[in-house]
């Protein structure tokens, strides 16, 4: 049998590598997400909260209906695993592996799982911009985070990788920033199972990710100056360059995110399974 595993040596105490897949396959806790063949849930162990994406296959019928449908389909956790691998080498802060395992080499069948600890400490930034115009501090908080939002961004396309749903519900800023809001805001990026890894990012896949951005932020209040900064930003030049340059990738983000938000029902519902 083909079988993949891996645990971080400081929680070997809270996770026994010769019985791990059993241990996962059989642990309860909250359930945050189901899916064909997967299941997201909240578990606690020794005091310390943890998630899990547990795959167990999603059948020939849904594969292939994925690749008709020009959709690459996710049998496992190994496609998030090595996208949090990589963003640990490039320093972006995302969510924490602790466990990762596979077996079978049938990718029909093939059993899988991803343990990573609980993020705490956050707001993702579709909670906080439902209200961050009732802070005084509104304009500074807004002007702090979006060149910040574009430069992980930029930085996770530089290293090869696209997320795929990079809407602003996936990004989330530290609450300790949001008390005392000096410096940088530290972001975290998660939901990364079906982020592509490559040695560059095709531009279509530039502008879903760009466009997802720009649609799940359009009702945050934002300002033409507002989209003005995140440009510059992403692109880290001058805006007069990028408005000249990059002239179709923009209104090719523009014109995606326009159809992202005439079907944002759709979208929600999608987002919710």
């Amino acid at each position: 049998m083909n079988k993949k595993l891996w645990v971080d040596p400081d929680c070997r105490n809270r996770f026994t590598p010769n019985t791990i897949f059993e241990d996962m396959q059989t642990v309860e806790g909250e359930v945050y997400r189901t899916g064909k063949g997967r299941v997201t849930l909240r578990f606690t162990r020794n005091g310390d909260s943890f998630f899990l994406k547990r795959h167990t296959g999603i059948g020939w019928f849904e594969i292939f209906k994925d690749l008709l449908q020009g959709r690459l389909p996710i049998i496992g956790a190994m496609n998030e695993w090595r996208a949090l691998e990589r963003l640990q080498i490039m320093n972006i802060s995302s969510l924490l592996p602790v466990a990762f395992g596979q077996r079978g080499m049938n990718p029909a069948t093939q059993e899988s799982f991803l343990v990573t600890r609980e993020l705490t400490g956050t707001v993702s930034l579709e909670d906080l911009v439902k209200s961050w115009q009732e802070r005084k501090d509104f304009i500074h908080i807004k002007r702090a985070l979006i060149p910040q939002v574009a430069r992980m961004a930029r930085r996770i396309h530089a290293c090869g990788m696209n997320h795929r749903d990079m809407y602003i519900c996936h990004i989330h800023v530290s609450q300790r920033w949001l008390d005392n809001p000096v410096s940088y805001p530290e972001l975290f990026i998660i939901d990364l199972h079906r982020a592509q890894i490559r040695q560059s990012v095709p531009q279509r896949w530039l502008v879903k990710d760009i466009a997802s951005l720009h649609f799940s932020s359009m009702d945050a209040g934002l300002t033409r100056n507002d989209r003005l900064r995140f440009m510059r930003a992403y692109r880290s030049m001058k805006l007069g360059q990028t408005l000249e340059i990059d002239k179709e990738f923009w209104a090719d983000v523009q014109h995606r995110a326009e159809r992202l938000y005439a079907k944002r029902p759709e979208l929600v519902q999608e987002k919710s399974h």
